[in-house]
């Protein structure tokens, strides 16, 4: 059977993981996934995903970061390319220390900054201007 044909079917013919390597993920099966670093320190989850409409491309994902019962957590918008997909465990890796997170400004759920403030220098440091 042809990948048209998978399609149209929904039959998978390619084997018993037909996302693998992966490919594609649904917007609905990122939003809530865990993000960690390297180190396996966990650095919160994914609440959103910036599209960016006009160029048709994800731009950021809001990061949701600390915090205990709703209350204390900070929001940050790190840029699509920043975060790797660690299929095995169903998370993303953020190549950042906590510390880092926990002495950045951020931004609470109710205050969304009106554009990503937040950039990426060439010394592979998460930076806030």
């Amino acid at each position: 059977m042809s990948l048209n044909e998978d399609n149209l079917t929904g039959n998978n013919t390619e084997g018993a993981y037909p996302n693998l390597p992966l490919k594609v993920l649904s917007a609905s099966s990122i939003i809530g996934d865990k993000v960690h670093n390297k180190e396996g320190e966990h650095l919160g989850q994914i609440k959103e995903i910036m599209i960016n409409v006009q160029e048709g491309r994800v731009e950021y994902f809001i990061i949701e970061f600390g915090g205990f019962l709703g209350i204390g957590e900070k929001y940050f918008a790190i840029p699509f390319d920043l975060l790797t997909v660690d299929p095995e465990n169903q998370a993303f890796i953020f190549d950042q220390k906590r510390e880092m997170l926990e002495k950045a400004p951020g931004f609470d759920k109710d205050h969304w900054p009106e554009t990503n403030i937040h950039y990426y220098d060439a010394d592979a440091h998460w930076s806030f201007m």
